[in-house]
């Protein structure tokens, strides 16, 4: 199986009329300079999602169009690119997850984010680009990869599967509800019976930034926790971005059933009749 990751050397080798090369981060850093070629689209970082079949539906038009609009077509590749991989909180990396959800079928993440490219003194341009649209082809084969409320309440009952809490510790251990303030959400907590994995510790620093560890030290971190390459894995954060960093680590890594809530904890928190855990973890 090929990396999804790629180094800027590599995609400075790619043929430019093969790619559509799209920047997830803030129109304003996007304006201030971006890899030649790219398509602005912060909504892969912004938009909330419910797992609701409505919500779904939605989020799926929403992207298709989006995606189209850039100019995928089912036949060039997607390369995706954040500032770097531990200041954007994955933004990045949830773009690949939303494309592999909706099935298309060749996807790559800048290592290291336009910090690497720029980093490998690659060229940085201010000019925008009107992209030219195409009709985005939606494959609903891998939509298994969302989970959805119901699937997170299954399997609170299942020994099988382990439920992964990638939020930041305080988070995890209630003292924040979310990275937009401490009360942004309802109630504080964490899904019952998860297990818990900083995103921040599937990556190491290198001279050209954050990079994701290797295939190696990424099953050590999932060791610590009890996960196993076969282990099915359903990972959750706030809203799904922390989450898909390390959703692509795991998956590069070898683990083969790893899933995505995407509602995350901005829908479970918000839904009182759904079971949390609150204050400090493993308390007597």
């Amino acid at each position: 199986m090929s990396s999804v990751l790629i180094s800027p050397s590599e995609l400075a080798a790619m043929p430019t009329d093969d790619i559509v090369i799209i920047d997830t981060r803030a129109p304003e850093g996007f304006a201030a300079g971006h890899i030649a070629g790219a398509v602005n689209l912060h909504d892969i970082f912004t938009y909330l999602a419910t797992s609701t079949p409505e919500g779904m539906a939605e989020l799926t038009q929403k992207f298709a169009d989006a995606f189209g609009s850039a100019g995928l077509d089912g036949t060039k590749t997607a390369v995706l690119y954040e500032q770097s991989m531990n200041t954007g909180f994955g933004q990045s990396c949830r773009g690949y997850f939303l494309l592999s959800y909706l099935g298309y079928p060749n996807v790559k993440v800048l290592h290291g984010g336009f910090e690497a490219w720029v980093a490998a003194d690659m060229p940085v341009t201010t000019d925008a680009l009107s992209p030219l649209p195409a009709i985005f082809p939606i494959d609903p084969a891998a939509a298994s990869l969302m989970l959805d409320v119901d699937d997170m309440k299954a399997a609170l009952d299942d020994d099988a599967i382990t439920l992964l809490d990638v939020r930041d510790v305080d988070e995890w251990i209630a003292t924040s509800s979310s990275p937009y303030g401490p009360d942004f959400c309802p109630r504080k907590g964490r899904i019952p019976g998860a297990k818990w994995i900083e995103w921040y510790r599937m990556m190491k620093p290198t001279a050209d930034g954050a990079m994701i560890k290797s295939s190696e030290e990424v099953l050590a971190e999932c060791a610590s926790v009890g996960i196993s390459e076969d282990t099915p894995v359903y990972i959750y954060c706030f809203k799904g971005a922390r989450a898909s960093n390390t959703f692509l680590a795991l998956k590069e890594a070898g683990v083969k059933d790893v899933r995505i809530y995407f509602g995350s904890w901005n829908e479970w928190s918000r839904d009182p009749s759904l079971p949390i855990e609150e204050g400090r973890p493993f308390a007597s």
